[in-house]
C-alpha cells in the first residue's frame, strides 16, 4: 500500500493540485482510486472497464487541474465524475451490442436471396421515412425507445420530461405508425416465410 505524502485535507490539496504539485495529485489518487474502482466495477460488472474509467478520471483531473473549480467535496466531485463515466460506458456498450445484433441480423439476411434483401431494405427505408415525418418530440422519443432501447424513465431523464409525457409521445407515435407498421409487418412476414 502506497505511503501518503501529505497529511492534509482535500481542500488544502486542491490549491496545490491546481499549481501542478505532483505529490498533491498522487495523494488524491491514493485516497480515492480504490473507492472509484469499487463504484465503477459495481455498476459495470467489469473490473477492466472500471480501471480504465478510474484512469480517465484522474487523467482528466490532472489535465484540467488549473481550471477546476470544485466547490463541494473532492470525494463527491470524483464520485459524480465516475457516475458520468459509467453512464457513457453503458451507452457505448449498448451501442456496441446493438451493432453486433444488427450485424448478426445482416449476416442472417445475407443467407436469403438478393430479392428478399432488397425488399427488406425498402421496408426499413419506408419505416424510417414514416418515423422522420412524426412530430419532433414523438420522433425523438420513438427513436430513443426503439433504436437505443432506453426505458421510459431513461428517456424522460434524457429529454427532461415526465414519464407520462414519454408515454404520451410513444402512444402518439404508435398511433401515427400503426397502419403503416401493420403493412410493413405483413410484408416482412411474407419475406421470411
Amino acid at each position: 500500500m502506497p505511503q501518503r505524502s501529505y497529511n492534509i485535507s482535500d481542500s488544502e490539496l486542491l490549491p496545490l493540485l491546481s499549481k501542478g504539485d505532483e505529490k498533491a495529485f498522487t495523494e488524491i489518487y491514493n485516497r480515492y482510486w480504490e473507492k472509484l474502482l469499487f463504484l465503477g466495477s459495481i455498476k459495470l460488472r467489469s473490473l477492466a472497464v472500471a480501471e480504465e474509467l478510474v484512469q480517465d478520471i484522474f487523467l482528466d483531473l490532472w489535465n484540467r487541474r488549473a481550471e477546476l473549480n470544485i466547490t463541494g467535496s473532492l470525494e463527491s466531485y470524483l464520485a459524480v465524475s465516475m457516475k458520468y463515466k459509467v453512464i457513457n460506458a453503458q451507452v457505448r456498450l449498448m451501442r456496441t451490442e446493438k451493432h453486433l445484433k444488427e450485424a448478426g441480423s445482416i449476416a442472417n439476411l445475407q443467407r436469403n436471396t438478393t430479392e428478399e434483401w432488397v425488399q427488406f431494405q425498402e421496408l426499413r427505408q419506408r419505416l424510417s421515412a414514416l418515423v422522420s415525418k412524426l412530430p419532433e418530440r414523438c420522433r425523438i422519443t420513438y427513436e430513443l425507445k426503439n433504436e437505443t432501447g432506453l426505458s421510459q424513465k431513461q428517456i424522460a431523464d434524457r429529454l427532461n420530461i415526465s414519464e407520462k409525457a414519454v408515454e404520451a409521445n410513444l402512444a402518439r407515435a404508435m398511433k401515427a405508425l400503426r397502419s403503416a407498421i401493420n403493412q410493413l409487418f405483413s410484408l416482412l412476414f411474407s419475406i421470411f416465410l
